[in-house]
């Protein structure tokens, strides 16, 4: 199975493959999301330690349950051969109504097909007042490859 684009990547194709990861993980699909992961993919998430496409899946089945209306935004870093360097923004609430805006920082490294192999993502937490929110739903076609994220 490939993923394309592959790497070695370039600055643009960089951008493609995070666009494509904000936009697979907008659907909150875990099936469709485990996918652009080797089946052995190794995962550092917060405090957890996940291996393998079945673990993504039930981490991921895990997340979107507690985490309603969420809406996430990727921006790219840094590239360099099978590594990406994505920092990013997403919004949610909880069961009793709060908003979060969560911050983070995402090291990806790839095989030859394109597929992830390893991801670490650091991840802070902010509670936010519905009025602040900023981020909803999926980008619009007139985001797509523009660098909309501000520091707070």
């Amino acid at each position: 199975m490939s993923r394309p684009p592959v790497p070695p990547f370039t600055e643009e194709s960089a951008r493609v493959k995070a666009q494509a990861a904000e936009d697979a993980w907008n659907t909150c699909d875990p099936d469709r999301v485990a996918l652009a992961y080797t089946e052995d993919s190794v995962w550092r998430n917060r405090g957890e330690f996940l291996t393998g496409r079945d673990e993504i899946r039930a981490f991921l089945r895990r997340k979107w349950d507690k985490e309603l209306d969420y809406a996430l935004r990727k921006e790219l870093w840094a590239v360099l051969g099978d590594r990406i360097a994505v920092r990013f923004q997403y919004e949610s609430r909880d069961a009793s109504g709060q908003w979060w805006r969560s911050y983070g920082n995402e090291q990806w490294e790839f095989d030859e097909s394109g597929l992830m192999r390893r991801r670490e993502a650091s991840i802070n937490d902010v509670p936010i007042e519905e009025s602040e929110r900023r981020i909803f739903g999926p980008r619009g076609d007139d985001e797509r490859g523009v660098d909309v994220l501000p520091l707070r």
